[in-house]
C-alpha cells in the first residue's frame, strides 16, 4: 500500500500540493505514482519565473519505463524548482514527499486547492 501524507491535497493525475501560509504551494507526485513509474532516470522542471495553469502539462518525468507528465495541480507562478532532482532524479522514488518534491507555485487562485482531494478521497482513487 501506498503512503498517503494526511496533510496534503492530491490531484486525480497523482501529484500532490503542499501549502504554506504565503500562498505558495510544493509540488511532487505521489508515493503511487513513483512506484508505477518504477526508477526515475531523469526529471525536466518548468522555467522558474514561468505561468502554469491548473492541470497544464509543466513539468516530465522518465522512468526505465516510460515518460510521464507531471500537470500542474493548481494554477500560478513557478517560485522555485528542485534543481537536486536533475542530478539525482531517484530522490523521488526515495522521498516522493520530502527532498523529491518538483517545483514550488504562488498559487492565483486560492480556491483551486478545494478542488483536489483530501487524505481519504485520494487513497479511494488509487484503490478503484
Amino acid at each position: 500500500m501506498s503512503e498517503i501524507p494526511t496533510d496534503l491535497r492530491y490531484s486525480e493525475s497523482h501529484e500532490w500540493v503542499s501549502v504554506d501560509e504565503e500562498s505558495v504551494v510544493r509540488v511532487g507526485i505521489t508515493d503511487h505514482a513513483q512506484a508505477q513509474l518504477g526508477d526515475l532516470v531523469f526529471v525536466e522542471l518548468p522555467e522558474t519565473g514561468s505561468t502554469v495553469g491548473q492541470g497544464d502539462a509543466c513539468a516530465v518525468v522518465e522512468s526505465v519505463k516510460a515518460a510521464s507528465d507531471i500537470y500542474s495541480p493548481v494554477s500560478g507562478e513557478v517560485v522555485e524548482v528542485n534543481e537536486t532532482l536533475i542530478d539525482a532524479p531517484e530522490t523521488v522514488n526515495t522521498e516522493p514527499y520530502s527532498d523529491g518534491w518538483l517545483f514550488s507555485v504562488r498559487i492565483d487562485d486560492v480556491d483551486e486547492l478545494n478542488t483536489l482531494m483530501e487524505h481519504d478521497a485520494y487513497q479511494q482513487h488509487i484503490e478503484e
